[in-house]
């Protein structure tokens, strides 16, 4: 193993969408993932907000806003009122609810919310589009919603009730999952073969513990193996964690200790508590495993230490290299794990940079951004995971970032741009022409050597995706969603939205979704594509 060393938010939008305490004494980490994806599947998850660095938190987050939001939606020539609750991000729910309603065929009459059809009046060339309501009676505060993962013609979602998977095409239910008490950790992303591990908690009492762990096949939507989670030290007593997925292992952070289980049988692979005096907060997954530490100052017991970053090997969890960043660095979000690319921000807040690795952890380049992104992707003010920014793409040579100009700290919502950054040099080779007020820019994949890009509703249009070319970022339209599909996008924000591109289409999904009420409905997946 080598070590190198280098140099170097207001509350979501009420309108609209937007998990780990920190460690027992003596432990100090930091703390805060666009997740790792399966097969055919480019996802994002969602937000919360951070000021000192502690260890992230998978699933629950404090605060809770119930927000109303009149939308006047006119459909197919008529009008009406319909009440959308927006989204934000808090725990727990129940599996339990009415279906949906009808999300029509493009040929109501647009004269109540049970007519409503996002498709009314859609155009030659228009992309239709699927929208489902949360069915679910959930906590009065609402719930945390998590996905969406695309598996094979289906797209999953879940709350800490269960998962619920749908028709990929059409939205159409195909099976729930209930579980026995609420999800308290969940994965960006599932392993190859469709399972993901869960944590569960020892009951359904809110401030019960983080217990179990759970294996969910989302092929079928099956529970397989279950297992109490073995403490690692004395004070392993972590009232909720967060695990990733890389290859047959999945590894949990919790309290400056972690644990890897194999997915396949529930089998422990390895623990520890302190290895090399650097503990661990947190992990990237995918087709490598990215293990975060922060590393004390044995000579300043109250001094911030340094931040550590290290490729393991998923099977025996021993390092393969490590990389400390200069003291009062903080790694905010990995963004790619293959290439290796990650973000880091200065306690004086007023710095942020990107980083790019080579495989065997020498830095490819460092620099310091001149734009601005999300805290979503740069980690500022947002304790989420480490794989949470819903606006970024890479290819083995540049990494392409939704940006903007830079806000008053180090996050700004107005990523009215995509920004393509050379990840051997870390200089920008392109950027594309600002959208116009109120539409922002979010790079989802790179397919065929361009990039393709979701545009937010705004300035009186719907969603849309366009592909950018990887050479110099010119765009080309991909998927135009209908007018009257704008409404619903529109609450689908930055501050909590998770988004899936995969096999041609577009998935959207709340962080937040609430009751179903008369004549209130609670935005929950929306979708459009081929």
């Amino acid at each position: 193993m080598t070590g190198r060393t280098s140099g170097p938010r207001p509350e979501p939008d009420e309108r609209r969408t937007a998990g780990f305490g920190p460690p027992p004494a003596p432990f100090a980490p930091p703390a805060p993932s666009a997740p790792p994806t399966p097969p055919t599947l480019t996802a994002s998850r969602s937000s919360g907000r951070r000021g000192r660095p502690r260890l992230p938190r998978p699933v629950t987050a404090g605060g809770a806003v119930i927000v109303l939001l009149a939308a006047l939606l006119v459909i197919g020539g008529g009008a009406y009122h319909l009440t959308v609750r927006g989204d934000s991000a808090e725990p727990l729910a129940g599996p339990t609810g009415s279906p949906s309603v009808d999300q029509g065929d493009g040929k109501g009459d647009g004269k109540g919310p049970e007519a409503y059809d996002p498709n009314a009046g859609i155009r030659a060339g228009e992309a239709r589009v699927w929208l489902r309501d949360n069915p679910a009676e959930v906590a009065g505060a609402g719930t945390s919603q998590y996905g969406p993962w695309r598996m094979g013609d289906t797209v999953i979602g879940a709350i800490p009730g269960g998962f619920t998977a749908y028709a990929a095409a059409d939205g159409q239910e195909r099976w729930k999952l209930p579980l026995q008490t609420p999800l308290c950790g969940i994965p960006p992303a599932p392993s190859a073969s469709g399972k993901l591990v869960v944590g569960l908690k020892e009951s359904s009492s809110e401030s019960s513990r983080c217990t179990h762990l759970q294996q969910i096949d989302l092929t079928t939507g099956r529970a397989g193996w279950k297992i109490p989670l073995p403490p690692e030290n004395a004070y392993d007593s972590s009232a909720q964690f967060e695990p990733v997925i890389s290859g047959d292992t999945v590894v949990v952070a919790r309290s400056a200790v972690m644990s890897g289980f194999s997915v396949t049988d529930g089998r422990k692979l390895f623990g520890t508590s302190s290895p090399n005096g650097c503990y661990p907060y947190g992990f990237a997954g995918g087709s490598r495993l990215i293990a975060l530490r922060q590393c004390p100052d044995p000579k300043d017991v109250v001094a911030r230490g340094q931040a550590m970053v290290e490729e393991l090997d998923p099977a025996t969890g021993a390092a393969r290299w490590s990389y400390k960043y200069a003291p009062d660095w903080t790694v905010g979000r990995v963004l790619s794990v293959d290439p290796l690319v990650v973000t880091a921000h200065h306690k004086d807040k007023k710095t942020w940079n990107l980083t790019a690795f080579a495989a065997d952890g020498t830095v490819r380049s460092q620099g310091s951004p001149t734009f601005g992104v999300s805290g979503r992707c740069n980690g500022f003010g947002h304790s989420d995971g480490f794989q949470e920014c819903y606006a970024v793409a890479a290819d083995a040579d540049s990494v392409y970032l939704g940006a903007g100009k830079p806000g008053a700290v180090l996050d700004t919502d107005a990523t009215n741009q995509v920004v393509a950054v050379d990840l051997n040099t870390g200089k920008e080779r392109w950027r594309t022409a600002e959208q116009p007020k109120g539409r922002t820019m979010w790079p989802l994949a790179v397919e065929n050597g361009r990039i393709l890009t979701y545009v937010t509703p705004g300035n009186g249009e719907a969603g849309a995706v366009v592909s950018l070319a990887a050479t110099d970022g010119a765009s080309r339209p991909v998927l135009q969603s209908p007018a009257a599909a704008r409404g619903p996008e529109e609450v689908f924000y930055p501050h909590g939205i998770r988004i899936a591109w995969a096999d041609g289409r577009v998935f959207l999904l709340n962080g937040r979704v609430y009751s179903p009420e008369a004549r209130k409905v609670s935005r929950a997946i929306l979708s459009f594509g081929k």
